[in-house]
């Protein structure tokens, strides 16, 4: 279990989201990390969250970032087509804007890259959302990261900010459909984005060098990393 007290920044770029509200709320249980953000909106505090927030356009979002210096950077950025307007729109967010960010955290001296990508992403798959999160891993991978961690959930559940009627029907659906996907289908369970930040705090404290891709189990065992093991 990781100790308490310390002061690990940790960096969180799209922190108005599930991800990264959930992260902001998951911040407060552990006071070893020193939550920050770069965003173009104000970002909604739960009660008695700590987070200092930077906020700036777009552009100026490698300025905000070498302002803060942090050691960790977690990118939680997304969008879908529908909400974006079109593919063209949807690959300036989740492609062009992640790759911007990502080059921005590496020219202000973060080791340590965290990228929320999804399951099934692969830059040859016919899906278009999975081919953009495919590609914009392989472009973060050149960048020359001490450390890359790649998180790909399944299915996210929680509360968002915008309606998405299909994504709630399988929310609704997803504890009874996760008990089907077993073997080689266990990464495409959903995770609650409570655990998923609690993953992502646990990744932010390895020191080990290198590129790692977490899918669901992997995720769950990121999770223990910083809870410890469940009773």
């Amino acid at each position: 279990m990781i100790g308490r007290g310390e002061g690990l920044q940790v960096c969180v770029v799209g922190a108005t989201g599930l991800v990264g509200q959930a992260l902001i709320a998951e911040g407060r249980q552990w006071p070893r990390f020193r939550l920050t953000a770069v965003a173009r909106r104000e970002v909604p505090l739960p009660p008695g969250a700590r987070l200092e927030t930077v906020l700036a356009p777009v552009e100026e979002w490698d300025a905000a970032l070498a302002g803060l210096a942090p050691a960790v950077v977690v990118c939680a950025l997304g969008t879908t087509r529908a909400k974006a307007g079109g593919e063209d729109a949807f690959r300036a967010v989740d492609v062009d804007l992640v790759l911007a960010v990502a080059r921005a955290a590496k020219a202000a001296g973060a080791g340590h890259f965290i990228l929320v990508s999804s399951v099934g992403a692969a830059p040859g798959s016919r899906n278009v959302y999975l081919r953009a999160k495919g590609e914009v891993e392989a472009a973060v991978a050149k960048l020359g990261f001490r450390r890359l961690d790649v998180v790909r959930p399944g299915l996210l559940r929680g509360r968002r900010a915008e309606r998405r009627p299909l994504e709630w029907i399988a929310q609704v659906l997803a504890p009874v459909l996760d008990l089907l996907l077993v073997g080689q289908g266990r990464r495409y369970r959903s995770i609650r984005g409570e655990r998923l930040a609690r993953a992502i705090l646990g990744l932010a404290t390895e020191k080990a060098g290198g590129r790692f891709v977490h899918e669901h189990d992997g995720l769950l065992r990121a999770e223990q990393r910083l809870t410890g093991p469940r009773g």
